[in-house]
């Protein structure tokens, strides 16, 4: 057994808990419940910070102070694997194939074993990269295009003066201010428009590569003192080469791409590698073209390569296939392996990263997997059991946070997080075998099966003698609220939501839509896998679009988004992407509730006094916000060969302001209190805020106002976005839009977004969704079906009927909504 004991972090309530190696462990709870905290900050945080004892002693100062799992303490814990729903994937050039590892192999191939031409050495596997020296392309350095500036792209509007800001692509501020005054200082035509300035003086400013040096006196205004300075010019189009080069900003690289011209690269015709490694051939094809090739058609064409040539051959194979297996049973056969990384869904990622683990070997390591289940086509979950239990085969243990009920129910173990969020949850309702649990759902007396892992007796470490599981108020070692707060004793009714979830009956299909108020059409539309496609969707409806994982659900849902934008009166598609990259942005920020709370302290007397006006209560600003942190509440520890991480700013606490700022109270909270409440207590002291409710509504009442944007999931993101439109004045009619919203969420969460979204078609709204719950499916007024498969065998719409029609046919929808609600087994 793994023993906690006063796990406290984030909400926890001192929680002490016991749960099996070797056995598939579930643990489940709303959102906010506490259940991420204590199987990913305090069980992996524990074994991480165990781990990082071993590095150089100045780096594990730093690292001790970036990871706390807070707890008292943690026996029998293995070394562990976590693999959580990462918003990041990676830099621009990573793709399913680095992040899966399969491209080493597929290089190693085209080096050992591939066709050769005649006169061409053996290439060393480095050759077959685009993101290494000797293997990118000269021109454009492995990425396939060019950009080269251009008259036209530096200058849009060439009737504007050099002085109003004709040369666009100039950067902002004093760097841009400099590039005008060093020029005015060499006596150009800076009030000419840029059209009637001789072609020759134009081409010199955009284009020379001469750096003359100049004293420039800069214009200031009458109260400030001129400085001279020595200003070196560089024309416009080596600016924005050398920016391109250098810089590391994805924000600054998209603004210096838009004034440049894309080309398809002349040297290697897009393709990104040099031409030796092109010429070269494995299953007839160069490497470029195999990492196009789907992976189901991929693992198709090495199963032809017939008896391999070589035993190098047979090796390369034998570790790629294992991986590519597995990327097919998780519903990962239409993407390639240079499809980029950061196309994909939180889950397929997490997916593409499980399939990964495999090959490795590894034995007595827990694996933490943060919903792999989403993304998944309820047909397509069976195979996230299978590859979980083939972990256990292997002599591991594998922990799930998991929403799907289904995959609850057949795990060994429950750990049951909440009841509730935030300050209402953070105890275990329940701790112990799946059987036990699933008979006190059901209220019926039921002697458990004997679980894996159990002695002669029947009996399992970390239960009562009786059998009774641990965390229960008869079991040694568990918190106080135990199951004798909630769940007792199998054989007595529970009560929590997901007792509830688990005990809920098939959802009722609906088979009376709403009546449409016009029609959203579509006339031969394509885009990637969907081809020619008609199709008509109805406006003040409630409309789901289904299907297998890459079948082509979102692809239509992009193209249904263009086509809005053009016959819909608004717009509004809400996607999972972050809300901001850094903790200086935040729930309040975002949602525009923090410059309601600004202006109330503000009109406070101690603030009147002093002279203070809205802006000394923002922390970004530097008279308010503390000095340390400068305002973000936290520091980023920066870590060579470890990925950063952030730490509680040591001077502020994470308050983000100066001591000064902090004598300022309204109502006897200070602006750091306000940041430090959750959604909840916020609606206790500010009175009829709109945001506020509306927040409440989708289950968020337990995240904190000051909640920095790096923390929260991506169906949070998108739930706070949601949020935060309807909030805002209503104008014409409204589309919505919103792929996978119940990623993330918990039955009971489910229900309370499926009831915003039906009120949203209530008022007449148009909702769009891409889902796979089968009770959003459920409650639809029609479902869009795609398939029948993934890739190339999608991109059709398969199926266009209400639920309850839906569920009569034969398609994998209609086959999952037609099974929803089934009793559920353990094991």
């Amino acid at each position: 057994m793994i023993h906690v004991r006063g796990a406290h972090l984030h909400n926890l309530a001192g929680v002490d808990v016991d749960v099996p190696r070797g056995q598939l462990v579930a643990v489940t709870g709303i959102s906010g419940s506490g259940k991420s905290s204590l199987a990913f900050g305090t069980v992996h945080g524990e074994a991480q910070r165990r781990y990082f004892e071993s590095v150089a002693p100045f780096a594990r100062r730093l690292i001790g102070s970036a990871t706390d799992p807070q707890v008292e303490a943690v026996e029998g814990l293995p070394p562990s694997v976590a693999l959580q729903q990462n918003t990041s994937a990676g830099g621009a050039r990573s793709t399913v194939g680095t992040v899966s590892t399969m491209s080493n192999t597929v290089r190693l191939l085209y080096s050992r074993v591939g066709d050769y031409p005649a006169g061409l050495t053996r290439l060393d596997s480095d050759h077959f990269s685009p993101n290494t020296a000797v293997g990118m392309c000269p021109d454009c350095q492995g990425t396939g295009v060019r950009y080269e500036p251009t008259e036209a792209s530096m200058v849009p509007d060439p009737s504007l003066s050099i002085n109003d800001g004709a040369i666009k692509a100039w950067p902002g501020a004093w760097a841009g201010k400099n590039f005008r005054d060093i020029l005015d200082t060499l006596g150009m035509p800076m009030d000419t428009p840029w059209r009637d300035i001789d072609q020759a003086t134009r081409d010199w400013i955009l284009f020379t590569d001469e750096t003359p040096v100049v004293t420039v006196t800069p214009d200031r205004r009458a109260d400030q003192v001129e400085k001279q300075y020595q200003g070196t010019w560089r024309s416009t189009a080596n600016y924005l080469r050398k920016t391109l080069a250098e810089t590391e900003s994805d924000t600054l690289r998209k603004r210096t791409i838009s004034f440049m011209e894309e080309s398809v690269c002349p040297t290697c015709d897009g393709r990104r590698l040099g031409r030796d490694a092109l010429s070269v051939t494995y299953a007839g094809l160069p490497i470029d073209e195999l990492g196009q090739v789907p992976l189901e058609r991929l693992a198709d064409m090495l199963a032809d390569v017939a008896h391999a040539s070589s035993e190098a051959e047979r090796l390369l194979l034998g570790a790629l296939r294992p991986i590519l297996d597995s990327a097919l049973e998780l519903g990962l056969g239409h993407l390639s392996l240079d499809r980029p990384a950061r196309t994909l869904s939180a889950g397929e990622l997490q997916r593409v990263r499980l399939a990964s683990q495999l090959k490795t070997g590894l034995f007595g390591v827990m694996y933490v997997l943060d919903e792999p289940s989403a993304g998944l086509h309820p047909v397509e979950r069976q195979a996230v059991l299978d590859i979980a239990r083939r972990f256990i085969a292997q002599g591991n243990t594998v922990m799930l946070v998991e929403h799907d009920m289904d995959l609850v129910a057949a795990s060994d173990w429950i750990v049951d997080v909440g009841p509730g969020a935030g300050a209402g949850g953070g105890r275990i309702v329940y701790s112990g075998p799946t059987a036990e649990y699933l008979a006190a759902v059901r209220g019926e007396p039921r002697q458990a099966e004997q679980p894996q892992g159990a002695d002669s007796a029947g009996h399992v470490p970390g239960t009562g003698a009786d059998g009774t599981a641990a965390g229960s108020s008869d079991a040694p070692g568990t918190d106080s609220a135990g199951p004798a707060g909630e769940a007792e004793r199998a054989g007595n009714a529970v009560q929590s939501p997901t007792a509830a979830a688990l005990a809920a009956g098939a959802p009722r299909l609906n088979d009376a839509p709403r009546a449409a108020s016009g029609m959203l059409e579509l006339h031969g539309a394509s885009s990637r896998t969907v081809r020619d496609l008609d199709l008509e969707v109805g406006f003040g409806q409630f409309t789901v679009i289904a299907g297998v994982s890459g079948s082509g659900k979102t692809t239509l849902l992009d193209m249904l988004t263009d086509a809005a934008e053009e016959q819909a009166g608004r717009v509004l598609p809400i996607s999972q992407k972050p809300i901001g990259r850094t903790p200086r942005s935040c729930l309040a920020t975002y949602t525009g509730f923090f410059d309601t709370v600004r202006r109330l302290f503000a009109g406070t007397e101690g603030a009147r006094k002093r002279g203070w006006t809205v802006s000394r209560f923002s922390y970004n600003v530097k008279q308010g916000q503390c000095p340390t942190c400068r305002g973000e509440g936290e520091i980023e520890v920066e870590l060579v060969f470890l990925p950063g991480s952030y730490t509680t700013c040591p001077d502020c606490g994470g308050r983000r302001y100066n001591d000064e700022t902090l004598e300022v109270t309204w109502n006897g909270y200070t602006i750091a209190d306000v940041l430090a409440m959750t959604v909840d207590e916020a609606a206790e002291v500010f009175e009829d805020q709109p945001v506020i409710t509306t927040l409440q509504s989708m289950g968020l009442g337990y995240l904190r106002l000051g909640q920095g944007a790096p923390t929260l999931s991506g169906g949070e993101a998108q739930r706070i976005k949601l949020a935060t439109e309807l909030t805002k004045a209503r104008r014409g009619r409204t589309v919505y839009l919103l792929d996978e919203p119940t990623t993330g969420l918990h039955p009971a969460d489910v229900d309370r977004l499926l009831a915003v979204l039906e009120g949203l078609a209530d008022a007449g709204g148009t909702v769009i969704v891409v889902e796979h719950d089968p009770r959003v499916i459920a409650a639809a007024d029609r479902v869009l079906e795609t398939g029948p498969g993934a890739g190339e065998r999608g991109g059709r719409v398969i199926a266009d009927a209400t639920p309850a029609r839906l569920a009569a046919g034969d398609t994998a929808t209609g086959r999952a909504l037609a099974a929803a609600g089934r009793e559920r087994r353990a094991g």
